[in-house]
């Protein structure tokens, strides 16, 4: 059966049980059906044309955009970052109780061709500083500000807070189609970033977490996310190629190069995604940010969203934005505490192709393999069932 008479399938037997369950319930003492959480939307809010700590805005289309003044940057520095290291829509709408797609162990995968960086074998590994696992908390501090449902904003431009809460509450400015043309694009600037073998106590000094070898560096998160929204019915596009490698400097270039002749070949492609994990470490230390979610470790993610400060070409931004609180809240709701606040910062990384464009750092690289494969699931499951139910009927 195709994706499309599947989903069609599944939305006449929604209907059916939606027809009967009032027969059911009828003759239950006080048996009441309440909708009201199904059938609530959120209704776009307008901004505030002229916030106190901005220059007053000027307009691109209808988006107001913001700008302060630019900071003594190099143009490679602000288009390519190469100092950067690293809800419901409708009724039918499915939920994060759906079994995730069985996959196979990274580590114990075997690549047919690991590249010219193959990953450490047991026997390559050295002992370094010390592996802190930590689970983050909400934060807080007059930088951050908790979305409405679930999740938080980590704010390190000059927009005032409430300019910021108000255009949260905004519906992403895409709609979903029904169609099996591609509408997910996913990429990875830096492919070769990669993580550790297993759950230890200390973190290989000779090894700089960067490896060819697609079933263990950012490629193999990417095919999480992937299988979990083709098990959605949404066609996804999955860019496998190395852009950080062998040269690490200029790789937001080479992925540009990558991506903008697939968003020209397929207009379909709503939401693009540049898949990286982080990395937090310093003093000899690194850490593993991790959370337990249904009994299996997941790691954290961080969601960024890049602003315009009037030098970085990114007129839509703010719709960015917007999509990037819709995916944290649901990320947020269906997995609690796998989701870092969103970073909302004056960064391009490519994000001026779409207004479904974000990067996602999943985990950093003290994270075990499994648990950014898991994490990468997740991911690809909540984002799934969010663009289920923004489908057009």
């Amino acid at each position: 059966m195709t994706n499309r008479k599947h989903r069609k399938a599944k939305k006449i037997a929604r209907c059916i049980v939606l027809l009967l369950l009032p027969l059911g319930i009828a003759g239950a003492a006080g048996g009441a059906v309440n909708l009201r959480e199904m059938l609530s939307g959120t209704n776009a809010l307008s901004m505030e044309k002229t916030p106190s700590a901005a220059v007053p805005a000027k307009k691109s289309g209808d988006t107001a955009v913001y700008t302060k003044t630019p900071p003594e940057k190099t143009d490679d520095d602000l288009l390519w970052g190469s100092l950067i290291l690293s809800e419901g829509f409708g009724i039918s709408a499915e939920t994060a109780e759906d079994p995730l797609i069985k996959l196979e162990n990274p580590l114990e995968t075997v690549s047919d061709n690991p590249g010219e960086k193959p990953y450490p074998t047991e026997e390559q590994w050295t002992s370094g500083g010390d592996i802190v696992r930590t689970t983050y908390k909400p934060y807080s501090g007059t930088a951050f500000f908790d979305l409405e449902k679930h999740g938080q904003v980590n704010n390190k431009t000059d927009i005032p807070n409430e300019t910021l809460i108000k255009e949260s509450r905004c519906l992403p400015d895409f709609t979903i189609e029904d169609t099996s043309e591609p509408q997910v694009l996913i990429y990875h600037t830096h492919t070769t970033e990669s993580f550790e073998p297993y759950v230890r106590e200390k973190y290989d000094a000779g090894f700089n977490y960067r490896t060819t070898d697609e079933t263990k560096n950012m490629v193999m998160v990417g095919d999480a996310i992937q299988a979990e929204l083709e098990a959605k019915g949404i066609g996804v596009i999955h860019v496998r190629t190395v852009h950080d490698y062998p040269s690490y400097n200029g790789s937001y270039g080479r992925s540009r190069e990558s991506i903008v002749p697939i968003l020209e070949q397929y207009p379909s492609i709503k939401v693009v995604l540049d898949i990286h994990r982080d990395a937090i470490s310093g003093d000899g230390i690194a850490y593993q940010p991790y959370v337990e979610i249904d009994g299996k470790e997941a790691a954290q993610v961080m969601i960024i969203s890049g602003c315009d400060d009037g030098t970085l070409g990114m007129p839509s931004y703010i719709r960015n934005f917007r999509f990037a609180c819709r995916l944290q809240e649901r990320l947020e709701g269906d997995n609690p505490g796998l989701t870092r606040p969103i970073l909302f910062d004056y960064r391009h990384y490519n994000q001026d192709l779409t207004t479904g464009s974000l990067l996602i750092e999943v985990g950093s690289h003290c994270n075990t393999l499994e648990q950014a494969q898991y994490s990468g699931q997740l991911i690809g499951r909540s984002l799934g069932g969010m663009l289920s139910d923004m489908k057009e009927d």
